[in-house]
């Protein structure tokens, strides 16, 4: 065989080689029957077989033999095995998936004979076969449900399994090359080029490799959607012998894409167009003169190496060709140029005259707080959108990360990148598949069909693994992220960048192949101008390392994180963003390529200051000892814009206009003078009325711009309303005592706000409530559990101009639709805001608008609000505005019911029998050591402080990012520091002073599950009597390959098992003693330090929950007696076991927590209550259920079908429209239909 790869290369250098034509066309000449497909061997297969070319190998093998022969005396150099359809997926077809190693090897063996012969006759003109991969019936890019953009019939691992089989066939038979072929889905053969790799590797062999794509149509691309370009770019990786087109086209259509790959390939160039295109009965009546015509100028122009036909050519076809090419030279393949090329649908291709490539970062769950929550509630149809939105505003490249604690990530990355599969505008662009596990990575590389990044892999492991990893990178086709990170840890210095950089250099390049221009190194970026001298010179050593990098590492790129170079000048945007320039400026000289910096806020070079500049460079390049100092003293000057130098003096602003004073107080959230000042401007003002109307409004206006602009974050104005309630409470007895009849204050509006009955929580209706405040709206806070009859006659008596309401668990979804029916049936016209934490436009369009003639209007968060208020009282925006929402949600719900039943929904009984499965006999579940009811009174909570999560409280104030990089993010850093701070201050006094008590309540019973869905919990554990009876829910949409479709109950032994198993419950409370500090931050005015505690109280019911589930795991059940997880491990929920919440995404049915009460009393043992829709008093608290098992694992529910609703309300003993209020949010239809 090494001879045969040596005559190839041999001869592509002399002369263009002729491929054969159609096998197809050439036994549909025969007019064969059903009985001649069968043959004596087949008479019997239980299925019509007539079509299965692929099996006349066996059965007629005389006819592929002859047509074989007669393509050789046309002229071929080359004939293709009859093996178009010889997979196991194709062959499912007709139930012949067993014969496909036999179909693969007798059809190279016939090909194999027949050359030899020819080869015998004439050994001047050697004859060759090549072994065929066709496509596949199936594709892994694209959906074949059109309501389903999601779902795949194909996986990556099965067309990899599949291929393995028949490569193994091809070659025993005595291939001489392999071509993958007629491909209409770059997944699909980059599966089948990960075959062939893999059995090379696994049998130490090589054989030449044939690629052939298929251009579809007049469009230029691929069925899956890629251009030619993009096509090369994606699987050039394999270094082919050759590159090509067939099939779909003639010759005169293929032409310019022909071209195209000619103008691009370093290989060689192939291509076996059809005969034309079909005519009106299919057939192809392109002459072989014509053809040939075609096929000449080709050659003539310098595109061809090899030339065959596909669809409606035949012996005579092949001759003309042979005949019309055999004295063109062949063509040169182009010069390998070691450009980065990339691809989505379309390519990318990084060049020398690329300069700096901007990474789009926002589809990342750890740098962005909003993608994050989009992805954990599965609302991934938004999360695309930010994709879209990046690659519109111009990002090359997305970077994919979904890395998360609370997330499957692997499944996440999975689902999203099918479904941007489908999004041409997104998939356009190569995909940087981000991840710290490999396995999320190697999932990941699965689905793309371009050729995309991997970030990362480096040699902090050791050479073995990260050479592993870098071999599966290269078969994947992807190039890769290379940290200058090894055993002894992250390179800070040049040398160390250099040798780190120049070890994995040489590991990729000589021991795994890689190219060097696939390679893009990360040297790290740490920061400068700290006050510590040994990072004085950080900036230098990576702007010098990446000099040493290009000039000792040939075609290797460079890349980095920007932003860290500043990290000590956070707070100061101006100085952050000159550094990023001046540092971007000399880094770029040097060689860098790409990064993840902020492009919105990059300074540009030469128009910074030359003062600033000359300062910054000398700290970036280290031209001074005293740098850092120099740039501090000059840092104030150019805070805000950089153009004004800002008061250093800190009470300097005292000597201001009283006016100017109460708004720089407002603005920043001061009070010390505020009750002086305040007094100062009632007796400069006629009324003690026209001071809140004159300069406390114009401060507030200045707060609702800022915060607008998103120059001021929400921790920030609710301190301004502390101050603004302040002066107001100061002004109200001088302003009652003038009071003259028919005074009224001006405002923009009188808003009333309300959390629904049944609900407790406030926080974010309290922030709301503030920011509207501040925007010079009258808030009518009722507070929490207001009655829509009380919310209504309030409404009334106070001449409102807007209702706001507000709610966090799903039954308060229910109670809004209730009171939009009364606002209806009591002929109500003022418009509601909607909002809280599981409200959506798309409820409030389905559900609430549909009952209410009025506006209805979804606020997403606070920095929404004061929009939607203001077009709702202006009367110039009002109709217009209202016109056009009630318009948009029109729409909505007649999308929504047109989305029904889009989702590929399984049978409750199908979603039962792939439900999780357990090897329950190989599992010994732990007995606890006391069983029943256990109390914590008042749980020590400096015990709490070092475990509070912070990265949700940053978010209960608007805050995007994870704790703790929020503290150094460019945008919200300083602000979220000074929150922290002020909470760390709060807590402490927390503690000290003792404000809070924790308590809790938690339960041990024996357990099992009956019936797939239930659990049933015993008096003791002899199991003989039913203490009571727990009701789950089961995922009935279908789940990726492999993957069950989880309920609760899975994760407990079945009865029927002989398993003796265990659950637990529990009940836990951070929030006794509350009511009273809150009631005294009321009376104060001062909303900051009553929604901080809010805040704080809820982090620490949190932490209490992990510290309880903690001591229950290792002490109380004892599972896990020798765990040990630090903080971080156990809030990315490392542990074993799982405490799902009833109302939550695993268990979303609120009553369950009824019987969690039940079992455990809280009222008696934790002091805490339930309302009657099930919420928890007090709000910081936390409840649930306590699973053991080491496969148990949180899950969202997803949408359950009519048939699990009745079946559920059936065991709950409910009727159907109890079951559908209950289970709302998660119905795959509409209850109310």
């Amino acid at each position: 065989m090494t001879t045969s790869i040596h005559q190839i290369h041999k001869l592509l250098q002399e002369r263009i080689l002729i491929l054969d034509g159609a096998m197809g066309t050439m036994i549909q000449s025969y007019k064969l029957e059903e009985a001649d497909y069968r043959g004596e061997r087949f008479v019997d297969h239980p299925c019509d077989v007539k079509g299965n070319n692929d099996l006349l190998s066996l059965t007629q093998p005389k006819i592929i033999s002859d047509i074989h022969r007669a393509y050789f005396e046309a002229g071929a150099d080359i004939v293709e095995t009859n093996t178009f359809n010889g997979t196991s997926i194709a062959m499912a077809d007709y139930q012949m998936e067993s014969l496909v190693y036999e179909l693969n090897k007798e059809s190279a063996v016939l090909a194999r004979k027949v050359a030899d012969e020819f080869t015998a006759q004439n050994p001047k003109k050697p004859r060759f076969v090549a072994g065929v991969l066709g496509p596949t019936n199936r594709t892994a890019s694209i959906s074949p449900d059109v309501n389903n953009p999601g779902f795949r019939n194909v996986s990556y691992d099965e067309l990899v399994e599949s291929y393995l089989e028949s490569i193994a066939g091809l070659i025993d038979g005595g291939a001489d090359l392999l071509l993958v072929e007629t491909i209409f889905d770059t997944l699909n053969a980059k599966a089948a080029l990960f075959a062939i790799e893999t059995y090379f590797d696994q049998h130490k062999v090589h054989f030449p490799i044939m690629i052939s794509g298929t251009i579809t149509d007049a469009s230029g691309r691929t069925l899956s959607g890629q251009t030619t370009e993009a096509f090369w770019n994606s699987l050039s990786h394999v270094q082919p012998i050759s590159i090509g087109l067939n099939c779909a086209l003639g010759a005169e259509q293929l032409r310019q894409y022909v071209e195209e790959l000619s103008r691009i390939a370093t290989c060689h160039v192939s291509a076996h167009p059809n005969a034309g295109l079909p005519n009106e009965f299919g057939e192809y009546d392109e002459s072989p003169e014509a053809m040939a015509l075609h096929i000449k100028e080709w050659a003539q122009s310098g595109f061809l190496n090899i030339i065959g036909g596909c669809c409606g050519t035949a012996p005579a076809h092949i001759k003309a060709i042979a005949d019309a090419v055999a004295n063109v030279t062949p063509r040169i393949p182009a010069k390998n140029k070691h450009y980065c090329r990339l691809s989505g649908l379309e390519p990318f291709t990084i060049t020398p005259e690329s300069l700096y490539v901007n990474v789009g970062e926002r589809t990342n769950v750890t740098g962005s707080a909003r993608f994050a929550k989009l992805i954990k509630e599965g609302d991934y149809d938004t999360a695309l959108d930010v994709a879209r939105q990046q690659v519109e505003s111009g990002a090359p490249i997305i970077d994919i990360n979904m890395d998360e604690g609370m997330l499957d990530s692997k499944e996440a990355m999975v689902i999203f990148l099918n479904l941007i599969a489908s999004e041409p505008d997104i998939s356009r662009v190569p995909i940087m598949i981000d991840s710290s596990k490999w396995e999320v990575i190697e999932a990941g590389l699965k689905c793309i069909q371009g050729k995309g990044i991997v970030n990362s892999i480096s040699m902090k492991e050791g050479e073995a693994k990260f050479i592993e990893q870098a071999k599966l990178v290269r078969r994947y086709g992807a190039a890769v992220i290379v940290m200058a990170f090894d055993e002894q840890g992250q390179a800070d210095t040049r040398q160390r960048k250099r040798e780190i950089c120049t070890r994995s250099y040489e590991l990729l390049t000589k021991v795994v192949g890689f190219p060097p221009e696939d390679i893009i190194f990360d040297p790290n970026i740490f920061a400068i101008a700290t006050g510590i001298d040994e990072h004085n010179n950080y900036a230098v050593d990576f702007i010098e390392a990446v000099q040493d990098i290009k000039q000792a590492l040939p075609h290797a790129l460079i890349s980095g994180g920007v932003s860290n170079v500043s990290f000590s000048f956070r707070g100061n945007n101006p100085i952050r963003e000159a550094i990023h320039a001046v540092f971007l400026y000399h880094a770029i000289k040097a060689g860098m390529d790409m990064g993840i910096v902020n492009a919105g806020q990059l300074a540009i070079y030469d128009d910074l200051a030359e003062e600033l500049r000359e300062r910054v460079e000398d700290v970036v390049l280290n031209r001074r000892q005293d740098a850092t100092e120099r740039l501090l003293d000059i840092a104030e000057k150019y805070k805000g814009d950089g153009k004004t130098v800002e008061k250093v003096e800190d009470l300097e602003w005292r000597s201001w206009p009283v006016e100017k004073r109460l708004e720089h107080a407002l603005v920043k959230g001061i009070t010390d003078y505020i009750e002086d000042d305040t007094e100062l401007a009632r007796q400069n003002a006629t009324k003690p009325l026209h001071v809140i109307e004159g300069p406390l409004m114009d401060g507030m206006n200045v707060v609702g711009d800022l915060f607008g602009e998103g120059k001021m974050f929400l921790p920030q104005v609710v301190k301004s309303a502390r101050v603004m309630k302040k002066a107001v409470a100061y002004l109200m007895p001088f302003i009652e005592d003038d009071k003259e009849e028919g005074d009224e204050s001006t405002n923009n509006g009188k808003i009333l706000m309300a959390t629904v009955k049944g609900d407790v929580h406030d926080i974010g209706k309290n922030i709301v409530g503030v920011v509207l405040q501040c925007n010079n709206f009258e808030i009518i806070d009722m507070g929490v559990m207001v009655s829509c009859a009380d919310i209504l006659e309030t409404a009334k008596r106070e001449k409102v101009d807007i209702i706001g309401l507000s709610g966090l668990i799903t039954p308060s979804l229910d109670e809004m639709v209730h009171v939009a029916k009364e606002m209806e049936r009591l002929g109500f016209n003022l418009p509601v805001m909607i909002g809280g934490a599981t409200t959506s436009t798309i409820h409030t369009a389905v559900k609430i608008d549909q009952n209410y003639h009025g506006a209805v209007i979804y606020v997403k968060d606070a920095s929404r609000a004061v929009g939607v208020a203001q077009n709702l009282v202006t009367a110039s925006t009002c109709d217009d505005y209202i016109a056009k929402i009630k318009v948009d949600y029109a729409e909505k719900r007649a999308r929504h019911k047109g989305r029904k039943n889009t989702r590929r929904q399984l049978t409750i009984a199908a979603a039962r029998a792939n439900k999780t499965k357990i090897d329950w006999q190989a599992y010994q579940p732990t007995v606890p050591k006391k069983f029943g009811v256990q109390t914590f009174d008042d749980y020590p909570l400096t015990d709490l402080v070092e475990r509070i999560d912070w990265t949700p409280f940053f978010q209960a104030w608007e805050l995007a990012g994870k704790y703790p990089r929020i503290l150094e993010d460019e945008i919200v850093g300083e602000h979220a520091l000074n929150l922290f701070r002020d909470a760390k201050a709060m807590l402490t006094k927390i503690v000290d002073e003792k404000w809070l008590k924790a308590r809790a309540v938690f339960g041990l019973y024996p357990a099992n599950s009956v019936n797939d869905d239930d659990i049933e919990i015993y008096t003791d554990d002899n199991r003989n009597e039913v203490l009571m009876t727990l009701r789950s829910l089961r995922q009935q949409t279908e789940r990726p390959p492999g993957r069950p479709n989880a309920a609760l109950a899975d994760f407990i032994a079945p009865k029927d098992s002989g398993v003796k198993d265990y659950i637990g419950s529990f009940a836990v409370t951070a929030g006794i003693g509350i009511d009273e500090h809150i009631a005294r931050f009321e009376d104060d005015h001062d909303d900051y330090q009553s929604i901080m505690l809010k805040a704080l109280a809820d982090r620490l019911a949190e932490a209490f929950a992990e510290r309880l589930h903690e001591l229950v795991r290792k002490d109380s059940w004892g599972y896990v007696p020798d765990e040990t997880l630090d903080n971080e491990a156990m809030i990315d929920e490392k542990y074993q076991g799982i405490r799902p919440a009833p109302g939550y995404p695993a268990c979303p049915d609120h009553t369950e927590k009824g019987m969690l009460w039940q079992l455990l009393e809280p009222e008696k043992n934790a002091g805490m209550t339930i309302t009657e829709s099930f919420a928890m008093l007090p709000t910081a608290a936390v409840s649930g259920f306590y699973f053991a098992h080491p496969e148990s694992r949180y899950f969202g529910l997803g949408k359950i079908d009519q048939d699990q609703v009745e079946d559920y309300a059936a065991r709950k003993g409910w009727t159907m429209d109890v079951a559908e209020r209950w289970l709302g949010p998660a119905l795959s239809y509409d209850g109310d239909d």
